[in-house]
């Protein structure tokens, strides 16, 4: 079975960082509860505190798009869209070397 894994990026307005934290660490908690999630680690960078990274590993690929048809999904994506610079989260997909 092939892992899924993915960096989510994105950059909080200044002035939402406590409400970006919020939202992220709701979503997450939810994430990592799903059967088919192995990791949702949130980081920020220490140069740049408003610069999120999202490192994500899903089973497979029907777990990944299992997250993706989650309910809890889009209201994050929604009330997270207006505090962000980006207009979404930038994802690059991951493949292991080796």
């Amino acid at each position: 079975m092939n892992k899924k894994s993915l960096l989510a990026e994105f950059t909080v307005r200044p002035g939402n960082e406590e409400r970006v934290a919020e939202l992220v660490q709701d979503y997450a908690a939810r994430v990592r509860e799903e059967p088919g999630n192995l990791a949702f680690e949130v980081y920020t960078k220490r140069s740049n505190p408003l610069a999120y990274w999202i490192f994500e590993v899903y089973a497979s690929e029907a777990a990944f798009q299992t997250h993706l048809a989650a309910p809890y999904g889009p209201p994050f994506n929604a009330a997270l869209q207006p505090l962000i610079q980006e207009k979404e989260s930038l994802l690059t997909f991951l493949s292991p070397l080796g």
